[in-house]
C-alpha cells in the first residue's frame, strides 16, 4: 500500500473558510447541468419557485428554453460540459449573470444500456466523460466561487449504484454513478475546511421520459415502468418533482450539518 505521507500534497495549506454569509433564498445563484429535461428541469423549477436565480445548462437550446418558459429567474446556456472550455463557459456565464455561485447541481448524465461486449469504445467513453469527467472538471472550476459563498455541491446519482447490488446491462453507467457517490463523500471531507458542502441524491426509478428520447418505444417504456412498479415496495414510480424537492432540502441552510450525505430516494427498492 502506498504511504500517503510520501505523496506530494498539491493543496498546500487550505485557506480559511469564507466569512461570507450564505445568500438568502431569493438571492442564491444555482447552476443545474442537464437542465433541459427530466430531473434537471424539475430541480431548476423548484429552485426558481423558492426564489433562487438559476442557470440551466445543456446541449439542446429548445429544451432549455422550455425549462425557462419565460421565467425571469431562469437563464439558459447552450453548452457542452464535456468540451475543453465547458467548465470555464459554465462558471463564467453564471458569474456574469448572478455575480456569485451558491449551488452547483451536477445532474447531466447518459446511460447506454447493453452488456459490456455490446458497447463500443465510443459508448464507454461517452458515459465516462459525461457522467464522471465532466462533473470533476466543472466542480474543480467552480471551487473558488463556491468557497466565496460557502456553497454546496449536489451530485445526482442513482439508487442502483448504492450498496452491493449489480447493474446488469448498465455496468458503465452504474460504475460512473458509484464513483460519483465516492466523490461526494471525499469532497465533503476535502472541501469542508473551505466552507463547501458536498451532498448527493440517488433517485430510484423515476418517470423522466428519458428512455423515450433515447429510442425506446412508448410500449417499451410503459412495460419498463410497469415491471418496476411491481418490484418497488412503495408500489409506485417516482416523479422528477419529488427528487427536486430533496435537492432543494439538502441545500437549505437548515441542512448545513448534512455533509457527504448520499440520500437514496427510491421507494425502498434498494432495500429489497
Amino acid at each position: 500500500m502506498t504511504d500517503n505521507s510520501a505523496m506530494t500534497d498539491s493543496s498546500a495549506e487550505s485557506p480559511e473558510p469564507s466569512d461570507t454569509p450564505a445568500a438568502p433564498p431569493e438571492d442564491r445563484a444555482v447552476v443545474v447541468t442537464g437542465g433541459g429535461t427530466g430531473i434537471g428541469r424539475a430541480v431548476a423549477h423548484r429552485f426558481a419557485e423558492e426564489g433562487a436565480r438559476v442557470l440551466v445548462v445543456g446541449r439542446t437550446t429548445a429544451t432549455l428554453q422550455e425549462t425557462a418558459a419565460d421565467n425571469p429567474r431562469i437563464r439558459t446556456l447552450t453548452a457542452d460540459i464535456t468540451a475543453p472550455d465547458g467548465p470555464d463557459t459554465v462558471v463564467e456565464t453564471a458569474l456574469e449573470h448572478f455575480g456569485r455561485l451558491d449551488i452547483l447541481v451536477n445532474n447531466a448524465a447518459i446511460g447506454i444500456r447493453g452488456p459490456l461486449n455490446a458497447l463500443s469504445p465510443a459508448d464507454i467513453d461517452a458515459q465516462l466523460t459525461t457522467n464522471l469527467r465532466a462533473p470533476l472538471l466543472l466542480t474543480r472550476r467552480a471551487l473558488a466561487p463556491l468557497e466565496a459563498s460557502s456553497g454546496t455541491i449536489v451530485n445526482i446519482g442513482t439508487a442502483g449504484s448504492v450498496g452491493t447490488k449489480a447493474c446488469p446491462d448498465l455496468s458503465v453507467y452504474g460504475a460512473t454513478k458509484a464513483a460519483l457517490d465516492l466523490l461526494t463523500r471525499t469532497w465533503a471531507v476535502e472541501f469542508a475546511p473551505r466552507g463547501i458542502r458536498a451532498v448527493a441524491v440517488a433517485p430510484g426509478v423515476t418517470d423522466t421520459g428519458v428512455p423515450l428520447r433515447n429510442g425506446w418505444t412508448t410500449e417499451q417504456y410503459a412495460a419498463f415502468l410497469a415491471d418496476a412498479r411491481i418490484r418497488i415496495p412503495s408500489a409506485r414510480i417516482g416523479t422528477p418533482d419529488e427528487i427536486a424537492w430533496w435537492v432543494t432540502r439538502l441545500t437549505d441552510p437548515l441542512a448545513g450539518y448534512a455533509n457527504g450525505t448520499v440520500l437514496v430516494v427510491d421507494g425502498a427498492l434498494s432495500l429489497r
